[in-house]
Order: C-alpha cells, then structure tokens, then sequence
C-alpha cells in the first residue's frame, strides 16, 4: 500500500489455523487495507482454540466435532452450511467434507519461521487455504514443509526447524500475550497496540478502525459474536 504521509501502523492478528471465522475475517481485512492508503505492517500472531488436540489423529472434522460437543450429524451439517455459506460472499470455498481435525502447535511454530523469512503472510493464507479447501493434514511435518516450499521457502530447512522444536517460544510468548490483553476469542485484531477489534466483524469496523486513533475498544464485548471462536467452541 502506498503511503501518503499518513503515520506506519501495525496490525497484529491473533488466530488460528482451523478457526473458520479467523479465515473470514482475514479476508474483510485484507478487503479494508486494499481501500486504505497509508502504510500498514500486518504479523500473525499464534493462537490455539483447542490445545489438547490430538496429535497424528486427523479425524473428519464432522466426527470429531459433534463427538466434542455432543451434536448430532445433521447439527454439525448446519454450522458448516452456515459458515460456508459467509466465507464464499468472500471469495473463499470450504470443504468440510475433506477438512480433518489437527494440533495446530507445529502450523505455529511454521508461521514464525516463515516470520523470520519475510514470508509469514504467504505461509498464513496458504495454511488455511490448504486446511479449509484442499483437507490437508496441517500438523503433518511433511505437509507443512511442503506447504512453506510452495511460498518460496526452503523446505529442508522448515522441517528441521519443525523436527527441533523450534519457535515453540514464540508461540507460547503470543498465547501470554493474549491472555495479557484479555482475548478469549478469535480472530482478533490490535491495531498499532491501542485499539481492539474482536472477531470477523463486517467490512466498515475494520476500515473505521483503520482510520481511528483513539483508544476505543470496537467489538471487544467479552461476549461471542457470530464472527468469533472461544476456546473449542468452533476448533474445527
């Protein structure tokens, strides 16, 4: 984005992989910043819904949900009717059918080696894609370093990195900071560390946050609105 003079703001962005609101929001996101013009840094901060996730257990994400939940097939068939039917007025196409459930930890760490290789937006947009389209199994060392290799990254030295436990840290250094800043919701958005927008709110929010300055808090009730994930409410 071209800047005018307007002051350098930075967007952070807590989400997570398998969170279909967080995929939404990106989009009205990126949506306001393309009506923008001013100078705009965006980081992907690390966020877990559901942390006790299995690893190396990708079941359908249908089984896995209404198992957790307690729902029935034809309950768990309407929340992904409802919210495939909003992320495709976004230009986004989800398929349920083939999404599997996964720990979303090694994606995290993935995405701050993708940072630390100025490649962190590319690796974010294609992790979901390949999550919420294509039913790739993100926690799968493999996928993952082939995921990064297809963003311009070196494959070898992402699944070195994954296989060293690397970047755990800076993960659980944005989970506290979370916490810090009260977010039990995602996605989330801080904008130049003074203003809050919480979950995929419509398009205007994020452009009337762009513009403001102040320290008003928008959308940041508490309370689940229907563009927000909580804990495993909707870990998917």
């Amino acid at each position: 984005m071209a800047g005018d003079g307007t002051e350098h703001l930075m967007i952070e962005v807590w989400s997570d992989i398998v969170c279909p609101w967080c995929y939404i929001g990106k989009r009205r996101l990126e949506r306001a910043l393309a009506r923008f013009d001013g100078e705009v840094s965006v980081e992907w901060r690390s966020f877990q819904l559901d942390p006790s996730t299995p690893v190396g257990d990708p079941r359908p994400v249908a089984e896995s949900l209404a198992a957790r939940k307690g729902l029935s097939a034809a309950q768990v068939q309407g929340m992904f009717g409802h919210v495939t039917a909003i992320a495709a007025q976004e230009g986004l196409v989800y398929d349920f059918g083939r999404a599997r459930t996964a720990n979303t930890l090694d994606a995290h760490r993935l995405l701050h080696f993708a940072k630390a290789h100025g490649r962190q937006g590319e690796v974010k947009e294609r992790l979901m894609h390949a999550y919420f389209t294509e039913g790739a199994d993100v926690a799968d060392h493999s996928v993952l370093a082939g995921l990064a290799a297809e963003t311009g990254l070196d494959a070898v030295a992402a699944k070195e990195a994954l296989a060293g436990g690397a970047y755990a840290q800076e993960v659980e250094e944005d989970i506290a900071q979370a916490r810090a800043y009260g977010i039990s919701g995602v996605p989330f958005f801080v904008f130049d560390q003074r203003l809050g927008v919480s979950g995929a709110q419509p398009l205007e929010v994020f452009e009337q946050a762009l513009r403001q300055s102040s320290l008003t808090m928008l959308g940041a009730t508490g309370k689940q609105s229907d563009g927000e994930c909580t804990d495993d409410s909707c870990a998917i």
